[in-house]
């Protein structure tokens, strides 16, 4: 027997229902919000990346499913899908028209890491992105989206922000936090004495015990913010308040991505264990520009859509649609065409075997309709159909013609 790769799962029954009711309620209130769907390959050039999230970053140092194919190229499984997007926003030339452009995602993407609980290999999310749009009201308005959907799926949050500044004021504070992180570099784990000289911002995001307590008294960015960035996020603080929306300041939250610039955000659960983040994003206003488009402002989030499964609340299922049965054979090909015409309007389950009073009332039982459908002998040379609406328990004859 082959078995599903390790990290890799199949989405069946159950699973596959709530995985469909989380996208299309998250696709919903997405296109309220004024989003259009887009999709880009899951086979992207690994140069992609490289370039967007960072080659100091453990996505692409480490996680990316890399290979070279037939033609010699350099090709990766996306790992992400911010950086996909925002080539296809490059290639299609949006970055040259003066429209806002608001795209909403969801599929699957790929990193090589230890499969754990609410994190695999082979994992989807559902993620938007917004360009064009500078004002850090688009960054509220994705923020109270993300809310929007939890609410819907009936799970609980905690909402975490930050700002990571921009080029004025990054520089100043990055060499101040490597002079620090340089004084105590013997007492930090191997990763950060490495990401010291590639990349010392994601030397806060380090989840070693012993490296956050020396990283208490470190330099805060938010405390060295430049008068922009500092305006902005007291903005957005503003209107989380009026809003209503509850959250924590995270003077060490930086996301794993080198694309993010001022705001940054997390959406945690305490319910799923050690990996609590279930939504996260900010604004990336210099990634457009970095892959070669021209200059424009963005922002976005993605939310992992196995990390919510076992979160979301699912409505109750209601009877729906007809089950259609026959209680002699020659009454089947009457049943198909009477099956063929109602699917145009419901749902209908059929069953193709002729059977006994009882027996279809167990496939009535598994199926939940709100109808059931019988045609039996006397039904055929009447041209009539046995109905039972279900939920009122009346059970009536009549023509076929008439349902």
């Amino acid at each position: 027997m082959i078995n599903p790769l390790r990290g890799m799962k199949d989405l069946t029954f159950e699973e596959s229902e709530r995985f469909e009711y989380i996208v299309n309620t998250a696709t919903s209130i997405a296109r309220r919000y004024g989003y259009g769907y887009i999709e880009t390959p899951i086979l992207e050039e690994t140069a992609l990346f490289k370039r967007s999230v960072g080659e100091s970053s453990d996505i692409v140092g480490k996680e990316m499913y890399q290979f070279i194919d037939k033609g010699e190229n350099d090709v990766c499984m996306r790992p992400e899908g911010t950086a996909g997007v925002v080539r296809a926003f490059i290639s299609a030339k949006l970055d040259r028209q003066p429209v806002k452009q608001k795209f909403y995602y969801y599929g699957p993407m790929f990193r090589y890491e230890k499969p754990q609980k609410g994190r695999l290999r082979e994992f989807h999310q559902f993620g938007c992105e917004s360009f064009g749009e500078a004002s850090v009201y688009e960054d509220f308005m994705i923020i109270t989206m993300i809310a929007q959907i939890f609410d819907a799926l009936g799970i609980g949050y905690e909402l975490k922000i930050n700002s990571l500044g921009c080029s004025t004021c990054m520089p100043p504070y990055r060499q101040n936090l490597v002079g620090f992180l340089t004084d105590v570099q013997e007492e930090l784990c191997e990763d950060c004495n490495r990401r010291i000289t590639t990349n010392p911002i994601r030397v806060l995001d380090c989840k070693n015990e012993k490296c956050q307590f020396h990283l208490v008294s470190s330099p805060k960015l938010i405390n060295n913010l430049c008068e922009c960035c500092d305006s902005d996020f007291i903005e957005l603080t503003k209107l989380l308040n009026e809003a209503g929306i509850n959250y924590i300041i995270d003077t060490n939250l930086v996301r794993g991505l080198d694309y993010y610039n001022k705001t940054a955000f997390e959406f945690v659960s305490n319910e799923i264990g050690a990996q609590s983040a279930i939504a996260g994003g900010g604004r990336y206003d210099k990634l457009v520009e970095y892959l070669d488009g021209k200059p424009t402002p963005a922002v976005g989030f993605a939310l992992g859509i196995e990390r919510i499964m076992e979160l979301v609340k699912m409505p109750e299922t209601t009877p729906a649609g007809y089950y259609m049965g026959a209680m002699v054979p020659e009454a089947i090909p009457t049943l198909l065409k009477l099956a063929m015409n109602k699917r145009l309007t419901d749902k209908v389950t059929v069953e193709y075997s002729s059977k006994g009073f009882k027996s279809h009332m167990k496939g009535v039982d598994k199926a939940n309709p709100k109808y059931a459908v019988l045609i039996g002998e006397d039904e055929l040379k009447n041209e009539s159909v046995w109905i039972k609406d279900l939920e009122s328990k009346e059970e009536r004859v009549i023509a076929i013609n008439e349902l």
